[in-house]
């Protein structure tokens, strides 16, 4: 079969805790189930078909980053609304979380424009919200990761978060909730990298990744992988991504 493509936006200029340990689980889990895949890269001025690809992620970058990619993204928000709206799992870390938003407002007052595929927009604040984060969802059940950010995000009445927040700030000081879900879209602050520690996220956009190929026709039986069964466990690595995950468990803030 084709391999599964995982595309990865502005790596140059977002790439800030180590996010790319993202793709890099992602591919690992892959590669061993025997999933053939490959990975790109996009970056500002690349020509990229963004419609090959099967998962795509973005990480985190300073305001300086940020407005060095605004208008490439732009460029792309209309192939990325689409791709959104049809199902592709994406997720997006920290800045490229606030870009798929409408705006972000920077300390300076700046405007940073998103792409609006997340109904909500971030402000910078003079707090930073730095720490160790716990989050529970009814699908994934506890999630740790490690927020950094000094921007606050406000999602639109209705958006549905990531998780609520059991220790840590979250999108704001106020709210209660970390991220945003949209389709198969994941927005977060969650840094560490948030895939390595929370298997189950990465096998969740695995699934809906080849689920979406199935659709066009475009999967063959695969030794790691079916449709009656899913993705087969990885009894063996995960029992070292459980530890990781019940050692930030431990952590405080």
């Amino acid at each position: 079969m084709k391999p599964i493509q995982i595309l990865q936006l502005y790596p140059k200029d977002m790439n800030l805790y180590g996010d790319w340990g993202n793709t890099l689980t992602l591919q690992k889990r892959l590669e061993w189930r025997g999933i053939p895949v490959e990975v790109v890269d996009h970056n500002p001025g690349d020509s990229t078909d963004f419609r090959a690809a099967d998962i795509i992620l973005g990480g985190g970058g300073q305001d300086a980053g940020q407005a060095a990619i605004q208008a490439d993204l732009l460029a792309h928000s209309e192939i990325l609304r689409e791709l959104v709206a049809d199902g592709m799992p994406m997720l997006m870390i920290c800045g490229l979380y606030q870009m798929f938003g409408r705006r972000f407002l920077t300390g300076e007052g700046t405007e940073i424009r998103g792409i609006g595929v997340i109904p909500a927009e971030t402000r910078a604040m003079e707090a930073r919200l730095i720490g160790n984060i716990t989050l529970e969802n009814a699908e994934f059940g506890t999630i740790v990761g490690y927020e950094n950010h000094s921007g606050q995000t406000f999602l639109d009445a209705g958006v549905k978060p990531f998780g609520t927040v059991k220790l840590g700030a979250g999108n704001n000081d106020a709210d209660g909730v970390e991220g945003a879900w949209v389709k198969n879209l994941i927005g977060t602050y969650l840094h560490g990298a948030l895939l390595p520690r929370n298997p189950q996220v990465a096998d969740y956009l695995l699934s809906k990744a080849l689920e979406r190929r199935a659709v066009t026709g475009d999967l063959d039986e695969l030794e790691g992988y079916s449709a009656e069964t899913g993705l087969l466990p990885l009894t063996e690595v995960d029992q070292i991504a459980r530890s990781a995950h019940e050692d930030a468990l431990k952590r405080s803030r």
